[in-house]
């Protein structure tokens, strides 16, 4: 399989979709969004968007099944799944704060070998593939050079429903806001990695994740010459549910305090 032209199409139909949410942007309105549970939201942009990557990722690769979070496909693949979110974070959509992305991965059996994140509001596209450099709109990217969380900023999220660890969290935010350039909660897991990746941030730790939030940005982390792990310091980082992406440079200085204070 040539990665790189799958790639290629796998970007053009991102931003087609990209840009079919851009559009809608415009005129939407809270009224029409419906709620799987507490705060998890979603609309009829989401499964629109979810719909048209189906359809043109089956064009694309058509032996390839999917992982969704819509469930527009329930298709599984012998070797090869497309993990998608057609729009990671949905609640930053309908509350109009600029801040979403599609995300994309491929998985070959076990491993992931292409990733794309488009942050569609600012027009920036993040992609790798195996064996390749990370890249934002053509232009190589890696993660920061920073040495220590003192020169470190830093993502996380909150989770949506489960709160039964918030204590843990919590002194887990204390420690970095008093140790850091600070802490930000940009609301899209993708668009986090995606930031780790080209530098912006020099780590993001999260729990209550899915698949879909964290294939693509992950692989693009990795990629991008940075260290990625559940909170175990293991490699079930996608379907975990649990994620600290880092420069690679600050990881142990982080996952002591992940470890100590969550584990």
């Amino acid at each position: 399989m040539n990665l790189l032209a799958v790639q290629e199409e796998t970007i053009k139909l991102v931003k087609e979709v990209g840009a079919f949410i851009r559009k809608e942007a415009e005129n939407f309105s809270y009224d029409k969004v419906e709620h799987k549970g507490f705060n998890d939201l979603v609309s009829y942009v989401d499964k629109t968007a979810e719909e048209k990557l189906v359809k043109g990722l089956s064009a694309i690769l058509p032996e390839a099944g999917f992982i969704t979070e819509e469930g527009t496909s329930s298709k599984k693949g012998e070797v090869y799944s497309w993990i998608i979110d057609p729009l990671d974070g949905t609640t930053n959509f309908v509350h109009g704060i600029p801040v979403y992305a599609v995300s994309v991965a491929l998985q070959r059996n076990d491993e992931i070998v292409a990733g794309v994140v488009y942050e569609i509001n600012r027009d920036e596209c993040f992609h790798a593939v195996e064996g390749e450099k990370a890249y934002l709109n053509d232009k190589e990217i890696s993660v920061s050079s920073a040495e220590n969380v003192a020169s470190s900023l830093i993502a996380t999220g909150f989770p949506y429903n489960k709160f039964d660890k918030m204590d843990s969290y919590m002194s887990l935010l204390q420690h970095f806001m008093k140790n850091s350039h600070g802490l930000r909660r940009m609301g899209s897991a993708a668009v986090d990695l995606a930031y780790v990746a080209c530098g912006r941030f020099e780590a993001f730790f999260e729990y209550d994740l899915n698949a879909w939030d964290v294939a693509a940005g992950a692989f693009i982390v990795r990629q991008a010459g940075g260290k990625v792990s559940d909170f175990k310091a293991g490699n079930n980082y996608i379907f975990g549910g649990e994620i600290l992406a880092t420069n690679a440079l600050v990881y142990d200085e982080v996952y002591a305090q992940v470890k100590v204070k969550w584990n």
